[in-house]
């Protein structure tokens, strides 16, 4: 198993229920509804994308390639910091120029869910199966 994207999994899906806290207890009153529904955004794509990195560590244990994981792995970190990131940095201190790697953050999700798919139709038998 690689033991870096469960890790960094555990580690984020932590982070992303500690920022749910602080967003639902510690910003309300502090933020508009806007301002709360784009920090739940942040909070709802970490948590996805925190579980995707351990998916992709438990993934490891199969014949699929680690190499893909691995460059999976990375996209899903860079994703979480960019987009969650951003959207964090942009709600809690109003820095507009940080916008623009939200969607970044995006693409590195989207590409490391194609890096999935070519995965797996690469490799399509998984240990144990007929």
């Amino acid at each position: 198993m690689m033991r870096a994207p469960l890790a960094l999994g555990a580690g984020a899906a932590l982070l992303a229920v500690m920022a749910g806290a602080f967003g639902s207890h510690g910003l309300r009153g502090t933020l508009d509804a806007r301002g709360l529904e784009v920090f739940q955004t942040a909070v709802t794509y970490q948590m996805h994308h925190a579980i995707a990195l351990v998916l992709v560590a438990l993934l490891a244990l199969t014949s699929l390639s680690r190499r893909l994981l691995a460059c999976a792995a990375v996209l899903f970190s860079a994703g979480i910091v960019l987009f969650s990131g951003s959207l964090y940095l942009l709600v809690l201190t109003d820095l507009r120029w940080i916008g623009p790697l939200t969607p970044l953050g995006g693409l590195c999700f989207m590409m490391a869910w194609a890096l999935l798919v070519v995965a797996a139709v690469r490799h399509p038998r998984v240990p144990g199966q007929s």
